[in-house]
Parts: C-alpha cells; sequence; structure tokens
C-alpha cells in the first residue's frame, strides 16, 4: 500500500510538472489572442479612408523596415545588459566591502536603480560628443550606442543588487570553512561563491533582460530608428487612422513575442534553481 501510495503521488508530481509548461504556452496563446482580438476591435471602428485590404497591404510593404527597426530594439538590449552585466558584478562586489569605495558603491547602486531612464537617455544624448579623435583619427559616436550606455547604468545597478542578493544567499559557514583553510576572501569570493552565485543570479538577469528589452521603446524619443520612430513614420507618410492602429497594434505583438518567451524561460529557471 506505502509503494502504491508513493507511485502515484510521484506520477502525480511528474504530470503537474509537464503540465506546467503546457499552461505557460496556454496563458501565452490566450494573451496574443487577446491582443490581437482587442487590435481587431480597435481596427474595426477606427476611421477609415480606403479598403481595409489596401491597409494591410501597406503594413505589409512596411514589414521589412519595422523588422530592421526591431533588430536595433534589440542590438541596444543585447549591449547595454552585456555592459551593465559586467558593470554590476564589478560594482555589486565592490559594494560587499566596508571600505569608502563600497560606500560609494552602494550609493551608486541606489541612484541608478531610482534613477528616471528616460533622464538617463537624455543625459547620455546630450553629454556625450557626437565623434571623438584617437590617436588622429576621428570616430563617430552614434546615438544607439548612447543609448546603449545610458540603459547599462540601470541594468547595472539591478544586477549589482541581484549580485548582493545572491551572495548574501549563501551560507555563512561556507565563508569561515574557507578562510579555515587559508583561503583569502577574494579567493573565497572568486572560487567558491561566484560559481554558486551564478545558479541563483541566472532568473532574475533573464527578467532584468527582458525589462531593459521593453525599456529600448524609449530610444525613439532621441531620434534612433527603432520599431516605435519606425511605426511614427510609417503611419504619419500613410495617414490613416485604420493603418495607425494596425500598426501599433503590430508593435505590441512584437513586442510581446520576443519578451514572453523570455518571462517563461525565467519562471522555468526558478522551479529548476528552486529544485536543485
Amino acid at each position: 500500500m506505502a509503494h502504491d501510495t508513493l507511485a502515484s503521488s510521484s506520477v502525480t508530481a511528474a504530470s503537474r510538472g509537464r503540465a506546467r509548461p503546457l499552461s505557460g504556452f496556454a496563458s501565452g496563446t490566450v494573451a496574443i489572442l487577446g491582443v490581437l482580438a482587442f487590435g481587431a476591435l480597435l481596427w474595426a471602428i477606427a476611421p477609415e479612408s480606403g479598403s481595409r485590404f489596401d491597409t494591410l497591404g501597406q503594413l505589409v510593404e512596411w514589414a521589412p523596415a519595422l523588422a530592421h527597426g526591431f533588430s536595433l530594439n534589440i542590438l541596444i538590449s543585447l549591449g547595454a545588459v552585456a555592459i551593465g552585466t559586467v558593470a554590476g558584478v564589478v560594482a555589486g562586489a565592490i559594494a560587499l566591502s566596508r571600505s569608502l569605495a563600497g560606500r560609494i558603491a552602494r550609493w551608486s547602486i541606489q541612484a541608478f536603480r531610482n534613477a528616471p531612464w528616460l533622464v538617463l537617455i537624455y543625459f547620455t544624448t546630450y553629454v556625450f560628443p557626437f565623434e571623438f579623435t584617437v590617436f588622429g583619427k576621428t570616430l563617430p559616436f552614434p546615438d544607439w550606442l548612447k543609448v546603449t550606455l545610458a540603459l547599462a547604468l540601470p541594468a547595472s545597478a539591478n544586477i549589482a543588487e541581484i549580485f548582493r542578493g545572491a551572495v548574501a544567499s549563501t551560507p555563512t559557514t561556507q565563508w569561515e570553512a574557507a578562510q579555515s583553510l587559508a583561503f583569502s576572501r577574494r579567493q573565497v569570493l572568486v572560487h567558491i561563491v561566484l560559481p554558486q552565485c551564478a545558479r541563483r543570479m541566472l532568473p532574475p538577469w533573464t527578467n532584468v533582460y527582458a525589462i531593459i528589452t521593453m525599456g529600448t521603446a524609449l530610444s525613439s524619443l532621441v531620434g534612433i530608428h527603432d520599431l516605435i520612430d519606425t511605426a511614427q513614420i510609417a503611419s504619419s507618410t500613410v495617414a490613416r487612422s485604420s493603418f495607425t492602429v494596425l500598426t501599433y497594434v503590430a508593435t505590441l505583438v512584437v513586442f510581446f513575442a520576443y519578451c514572453y518567451p523570455v518571462s517563461r524561460f525565467t519562471r522555468w529557471l526558478e522551479r529548476r534553481v528552486n529544485v536543485q
């Protein structure tokens, strides 16, 4: 009887584990259908000065430009998170110390975590030069790179906090045991604590990436030809209310289709980390 109970409970647990991805896929499908249904309703009630099929055809014509704009959003998000990860881990490691450098690092982390992203984007856009000279050669400093650096600041601050929380979750007995074996604090951090922190940091790190990706929509306010800016140009060029609604619904669907799998992957990683 005990064996039967144990077997049935294990089968139930396994079936629940298999049901989670299906439920996540179903919720994502429902969300996408809901967005499409809402967009279709707005498109249906929008004033129209021409054929609806012509509007769809114009969206197809603008699709390559919209895709090119979204590729710039992806490029900015990848660069911002890459720079922010390196800077965040370094800043988080410095913030663990009780020295003056540690206090400055903690102040900087709190400042950039609570700074408005749009202010940071305007700051980097207008403070940094449009070009600079290195060894007699003039190199351009494109605006998309400035936006990348601006978004890397809050990304680094959030990743530094994630790193601090991962280090704090490491049992103090591991620090004490390693130090009793004549390991320095830096050696304990690099060789013992960091490998454990990487597994704990991965789920919230992917969540930061999804948030930064959605934040790249602000780059259109400083003239970056991303997806939002391309949608604005397309809407003003075609000058149809139904096309404007259709374009922004397509923009919403594109962002959702890219960011939702990242969020689902984050939840899957969280379950894996909790199990291990």
